[in-house]
């Protein structure tokens, strides 16, 4: 069963059918939402990272992988361009991690928190017989009116990603091979990996411009995430291959390994960047907004009425399309 299989029967099960009072948005989004006072809301999502599946301690540090941690779920707080508060912690920790390594860990959790201007307030450790697992809960706040969810983009709105694309996916290949570790150019692509970034301050400036329409965050591959925006907003995307932002040190990584960078940027996961969209005028702003945070951003296709993702190698109008929807990482 797959994830959004998953997902979806849980969904029909309890999602929807009756919202709590206070609650204003349930399953479907990167947060739930569930209201904090008249003008504000709070956002709460939990993500788990489990060792094997999502790290491998071969060569992830405990320090960058505490710091992972939080960024992974601070990002879904930043795809609804809202603030993180508080977090929680689950660990389940396996009987060869000694102290030092939990003090490294520790350290790294605490660096990120500080960072992003969150606190660790609470969660529950357990043993783990076989595999370190880590939980975190995640609650963040924002206007009610300036939250950002998946569900708003329209046809005709123009497609934004902020950031590169495909570096984590790179790297992780990188690692996983044991190939050029020790050159230097594959750093940005090994760090991406490690300890990726949420763009918090990008998210808040966009959601406090009103321009944009739909937002999420690119965790599982922009494949399946922009899949996961048209579902919910009722419409389709169209990508061009040419306008995808990538990295120089891409091209070198694939000839490498035997890759295609294109597979890393529309495939890999946990970039951890900005996919949103907006209405063509707004791209002005929208490039403003993005200097002001010093984060480039790229327009790299639109939205349409027709359902389904589509990727277009060519130019606009003469390009052959191929369906891409949900080719992305699967969780399941």
């Amino acid at each position: 069963m797959r994830e959004r299989e998953m997902i979806q029967a849980i969904s029909d099960l309890v999602g929807r059918k009756e919202l709590a009072e206070g609650l204003i948005r349930s399953i479907g989004d990167d947060c739930a939402v569930i209201s904090r006072t008249d003008r504000s809301v709070w956002l709460l999502s939990m993500d788990s990272l489990v060792e094997q599946v999502h790290f491998d301690l071969r060569f992830h540090p405990a320090y960058e992988l505490g710091r992972k941690a939080v960024s992974v779920n601070v990002s879904d707080v930043a795809a609804m361009g809202g603030r993180p508060q508080f977090l929680l912690l689950s660990l389940g920790l396996t009987p060869d991690r000694d102290q030092a390594w939990f003090k490294e860990f520790m350290a790294g959790l605490e660096s990120a928190c500080r960072e992003y201007g969150c606190l660790l307030i609470g969660g529950d450790t357990v043993s783990s017989p076989r595999a370190l697992t880590l939980t975190l809960t995640i609650i963040g706040e924002q206007d009610r009116e300036a939250v950002i969810y998946r569900s708003g983009a329209r046809p005709g709105d123009e497609i934004w990603v902020s950031g590169e694309l495909g570096l984590a996916a790179a790297g992780l290949d990188l690692f996983r091979l044991g190939s050029g570790l020790e050159d230097p150019d594959f750093k940005p692509l090994l760090a991406r990996h490690l300890n990726p970034r949420a763009r918090v301050e990008l998210g808040l400036a966009l959601a406090g411009s009103g321009v944009v329409r739909a937002m999420l965050d690119l965790s599982d591959g922009l494949a399946t995430d922009l899949a996961h925006l048209c579902k919910e907003s009722g419409v389709g995307g169209r990508v061009e291959a040419r306008l995808l932002p990538g990295h120089p040190a891409l091209d070198r990584a694939a000839v490498l390994l035997d890759r295609q960078p294109i597979d890393w940027m529309i495939r890999g996961g946990e970039d951890y960047e900005l996919l949103f969209t907006a209405p063509p005028a707004a791209g002005k702003t929208i490039q403003t907004l993005a200097a002001g945070q010093n984060v480039p951003v790229s327009r790299i296709g639109w939205i349409v009425r027709e359902h389904g993702v589509v990727l277009i190698r060519g130019d606009r109008d003469e390009g052959e399309p191929e369906r891409i929807d949900f080719q992305g990482y699967e969780h399941c």
